[in-house]
């Protein structure tokens, strides 16, 4: 049995360069590596099936036995493109709406946003990221990741009927003025080893210095154009963690209690000091 640590990132295209140093570079074989959907990697922490986890912020919530590795992080600071609200009428009016089931954090920033800037608490019911289908149990549906990308949001319709697509990175920034962080690296406090920030850095920095393989790679293995990955990683998609970011952790983590989408209210525990440890 190896003895390495275990590390379950999410199977997105967003993670490739936070783990291409992990996977292509320097520090391959560093960890036991896999991959799996957001919900499933939270899952695999708590169970204790993975020592390291890139998990939805939402979890840092529910599971106070982690620590984050400030090093990297999945976040945009304006259109996101892979987290989408798709509505059949406007967003002041969404009573309901089918939430993908691999989703975690996306889920609760739908219900901050949806109480916080109109007011509406929708019903949720789980359902996979099927948006015909969701249209058919709820106003609205939530999809996130690779099949957002899929998508043309500009050409959604549903019956024949054009579709409302909210773009909720884009909402959250508006509302806050702040990044929206949708995962981090964690870890369970007793695999909390000293290097873990800088090797993950590393991993990262090899991935940012090496976007055009990236690019090359994750399109032909994704069928995705691109010039779609390149404008993701690049224009969509930061992976920076820092005093903006952990100010905005802080605050969609509190919303979220005050709302009661989580039931407890806890700091970020930082592996190491992070630049600010409270939203203002």
């Amino acid at each position: 049995m190896s003895d390495r640590l275990r590390v379950c990132a999410v199977s997105y295209l967003n993670t490739a360069p936070l783990v291409w140093g992990f996977s292509h570079g320097p520090q391959r074989g560093l960890y036991d590596l896999r991959f799996a959907l957001p919900a499933q990697c939270a899952e695999e922490l708590r169970a204790g099936s993975a020592d390291i986890g890139l998990v939805p912020s939402i979890e840092l919530a529910r599971q106070p036995d982690l620590l984050v590795i400030p090093s990297g992080s999945i976040a945009c600071r304006g259109p996101v493109r892979s987290v989408l609200l798709i509505s059949r009428k406007p967003i002041e009016t969404i009573e309901s709406f089918a939430a993908d089931t691999s989703s975690r954090t996306s889920v609760a920033l739908t219900r901050v946003l949806l109480a916080r800037k109109y007011g509406l608490r929708p019903r949720v019911r789980p359902y996979p990221p099927q948006i015909d289908d969701m249209l058919e149990v709820a106003d609205a549906g939530l999809i996130i990741g690779d099949p957002a990308l899929r998508l043309d949001p500009g050409q959604a319709d549903w019956r024949g009927q054009p579709l409302f697509v909210y773009d909720l990175g884009a909402e959250w920034v508006e509302m806050t003025g702040l990044p929206m962080v949708f995962a981090v690296w964690a870890v369970k406090n007793l695999a909390a080893d000293p290097a873990l920030p800088l090797l993950f850095q590393a991993s990262l920095d090899f991935g940012l210095s090496h976007l055009d393989d990236i690019v090359e790679a994750e399109s032909a293995r994704r069928n995705l154009p691109p010039e779609l990955v390149r404008d993701y990683l690049t224009q969509n998609t930061t992976f920076e963690f820092g005093e903006a970011e952990q100010r905005s952790l802080a605050l969609f983590l509190r919303s979220a209690f005050e709302l009661g989408v989580v039931d407890s209210s806890r700091e970020v525990a930082y592996m190491s000091e992070p630049a600010v440890a409270e939203a203002e």
